[in-house]
């Protein structure tokens, strides 16, 4: 597999140079400057892959080229914004950049209520809290009805930690929820919004009549919409899992499981629609077994994302060590092996050391992911020679 890393463009304070010294061959990254909706043109695109492959690496993924929420919930301009991507899509492909990860998650991208969990060895990691979630539904956010959606435990819990939480600690769970894990990817919320919690709320208001069957129907049109493009120009689309891989906040989640991806890739069937591998997003769940999974969706997977969890009894979940975790990623390498040339990007770090008082986007700290990245290539040395 190749190695990439997620790299936020000219300004990120991870240098190309720095990458291609740790082993980095090929850059997952996007036009962050340009808004969601908006077309990207050849120009942009040749200008960003220029500047990469000046410093010898390789624009091998776009992540990513944001699908916009009126597509999602099949607003009156879906077809205007459709077009659009479709000419952003025919740019990438003019311009030999041929994999676009994407995803169809309503309103938020990845989920996490703690971004600077402290382990036991010093570090940090992404943590999810169930009671702390609901809380931050129940009591901050007050959605309508959202009782209906937790047992009677944590509901319990919930009401429990009102007591006690302070003003500075419900601030950091919005921070946490909707503007630091979302500014940086899908820019519906971003740091410096004032009233976050009522722009999530408006946002949330789009989907009230948006059930499963009804994501999925507008996933089809689009895909059925933009795949012919994708084909013309020689570019694979693949879609990102639902992360964390079950129903939040009354969103309907479409991508979660094996029935959820067979069911995509057959609704338009064609090998330039096809998945982004993210064993992450899927080991935490535990009706999921990820191995088995990569090895039933591998023909038709186009990009991996190598990263595990670990998911506890009470249905927390952390990001576990590269080595460890429920998502078997030495076993993974084995399977994606077979398919040369497929770009693969270590995935969420551990905040560590001098990284800790950086202000890097969360779960993209440089010393963390290079010490994952130095972990996955050792298993692919290993599997490499002993196959």
């Amino acid at each position: 597999m190749e190695k990439t890393w997620r790299w936020f463009g000219k300004k990120d304070n991870i240098t190309l140079s720095d990458l291609k010294q740790i082993g980095v061959e090929g850059i997952v990254t996007a036009l962050h400057h340009i808004s969601n909706g908006e077309i990207w043109s050849l120009d942009e695109i040749l200008d960003l892959k220029n500047y990469i492959e000046a410093a010898g690496l390789r624009w091998s993924v776009v992540e990513s080229l944001p699908v916009s929420e009126s597509i999602k919930y099949a607003g009156a301009d879906r077809d205007e914004l459709i077009e659009k991507y479709k000419i952003s899509l025919a740019n990438l492909g003019k311009a030999g950049v041929r994999t676009v990860c994407y995803n169809f998650m309503p309103v938020i991208d990845w989920i996490r209520t703690d971004l600077q969990k402290k382990q036991e060895n010093g570090t940090y990691a992404l943590y999810f809290d169930r009671v702390r979630f609901a809380y931050f539904d129940l009591y901050i956010l007050k959605r309508k009805d959202a009782e209906k959606d937790y047992s009677p435990e944590i509901l319990e819990q919930a009401q429990a930690l009102d007591k006690t939480i302070t003003e500075s600690e419900k601030d950091e769970l919005i921070d946490a929820i909707i503007v630091k894990t979302q500014g940086f990817v899908n820019g519906n919320i971003k740091e410096g919004d004032q009233n976050p919690v009522a722009i999530f709320r408006r946002l949330l208001d789009l989907y009230k009549e948006v059930d499963k069957n009804q994501l999925r129907e507008n996933l089809k049109y689009f895909l059925e919409k933009v795949i012919p493009t994708a084909e013309k120009y020689g570019v694979n689309l693949c879609i990102h899992p639902d992360d964390p891989p079950f129903p939040v906040l009354g969103l309907p989640r479409i991508v979660t499981n094996a029935e959820d991806v067979e069911w995509f890739l057959k609704a338009v069937d064609n090998p330039h629609n096809g998945l982004t591998f993210c064993a992450g997003s899927l080991s935490a769940s535990l009706n999921n077994d990820v191995p088995v999974m990569a090895q039933k969706f591998a023909s038709r997977t186009h990009f991996v994302h190598l990263r595990s969890t670990n998911v506890f009894p009470n249905g927390n979940f952390v990001e576990a060590s590269h080595l460890g975790g429920r998502a078997n990623l030495l076993e993974l390498i084995k399977i994606f092996k077979k398919y040369p040339h497929l770009p693969m990007r270590i995935d969420h770090g551990p905040l560590m050391l001098s990284d800790i008082d950086k202000k890097y986007n969360p779960g993209y700290s440089f010393l963390g992911r290079m010490k994952a990245l130095a972990e996955v290539s050792g298993m692919m040395a290993a599997v490499e020679a002993l196959t």
